[in-house]
């Protein structure tokens, strides 16, 4: 499954632009994180809300696949960001997983972190519906 996952997110060039990596992968379970970098930072330096919503839909779509077969993949057919707090800090860490998997919808959530001086602030929480497709 950390094959699978891992070959996949290799082809995820959004991922690769914000120099994101795949930490861990369990069933139902996944973690990416990427650095703050200059070019992911709105007017007052923080991170951007793009960024936090790109790993958290990410992360959750990824633990969607977890318990999918192999001939499929999934997609986002509708999330929600609830930001919490603003990102600040030099890494942000995303946990996806699911909530109800299903043939036809699967029900997912992230929480997104902020991590500065070995700290973790949550700055979002995410809801969202994935939808089982064929690859």
């Amino acid at each position: 499954m950390r094959n699978r996952i891992q070959t996949s997110f290799d082809r995820h060039t959004m991922m690769e632009t914000f120099g994101a990596t795949l930490d861990d992968v369990a069933t139902g379970h996944v973690t990416i994180s990427a650095p703050i970098l200059p070019g992911s930072r709105q007017q007052q330096g923080l991170a951007h809300a793009a960024l936090t919503f790109g790993l958290g839909d990410t992360a959750a779509g990824y633990a969607a696949l977890t318990s999918m077969p192999d001939d499929t993949e999934v997609v986002t057919a509708e999330i929600k960001i609830n930001l919490t707090a603003p990102a600040i800090g030099d890494r942000l860490i995303a946990k996806g997983r699911v909530i109800k998997p299903g043939r036809r919808l699967i029900v997912v959530a992230a929480d997104v972190y902020a991590l500065q001086n070995s700290t973790e602030t949550l700055v979002a929480v995410m809801q969202g519906t994935m939808v089982p497709v064929r690859s």
